[in-house]
């Protein structure tokens, strides 16, 4: 079953239009939602999973109506209330309190280290490698979180059951279907695979393109 936010190859959105490279902000607020996004991540009481899923899981009216930092917002008003981190009464501007997190806030002069610094994925595991660069691997048939029922998984559906190509090896990262849902890093070894669009798409307009997508070793199977 694919869901709203999985759209790639999707028909009646139309074009991608490129826009210029120095148009990274449409309006100023966009950049307030950024900042913002980045200083509640600091204190802690999420990861990089979490809040993709906390995106995905918005109401499917609200994703399709929502521009980027609409549902960036929405999202992070859901995990501040569900952390803990605010109430739904101070999201609606009552009674505002001092958040027992106050003292990890994030400041202004701490932004261009904690940017630097980023948030490595890579983790120690047991798991070896089943695959190297040039192996032939086929994606699982259904793009489903095989731990969670309807949870977060980075397998998109337009690529399940398809056939592609192992272009490198990661080394082992942390498996966003376990570390969504709470249930620890479960790192397994994270490859680039690269597939061809007749591969993934009945009709592409350039047949010869290709698209290299990041994806775990429990998502493939030998081709």
């Amino acid at each position: 079953m694919t869901r709203v936010h999985d759209m790639g190859g999707r028909y009646g959105d139309g074009r991608v239009v490129p826009e210029p490279e120095d148009q990274v902000f449409h309006e100023d607020w966009h950049k307030r939602a950024l900042a913002v996004t980045l200083a509640a991540g600091a204190h802690g009481a999420w990861n990089i999973d979490v809040s993709r899923h906390a995106r995905e899981r918005l109401a499917p009216m609200d994703y399709a109506r929502f521009s980027y930092y609409e549902k960036w917002m929405a999202a992070l008003a859901d995990l501040l209330v569900e952390t803990g981190l605010v109430t739904a009464d101070e999201m609606a501007g009552a009674n505002p309190t001092m958040s027992p997190r106050a003292a990890t806030t994030l400041t202004a002069e701490a932004v261009p280290a904690v940017l630097a610094k980023g948030g490595p994925a890579t983790r120690a595991s047991d798991m070896a490698p089943a695959f190297a660069p040039g192996d032939v691997v086929l994606t699982r048939h259904l793009a489903e979180n095989t731990l969670v029922d309807g949870g977060h998984t980075r397998l998109p559906r337009y690529a399940a059951g398809a056939r592609g190509c192992i272009l490198r090896y990661h080394g082992t990262h942390v498996l966003p279907d376990s570390s969504a849902h709470g249930l620890g890093d479960a790192a397994e070894p994270l490859y680039a695979v690269v597939f061809p669009a007749s591969e993934l798409w009945a009709h592409p307009e350039n047949p010869a393109d290709e698209v290299v997508l990041d994806l775990w070793q429990s998502y493939l199977v030998a081709g």
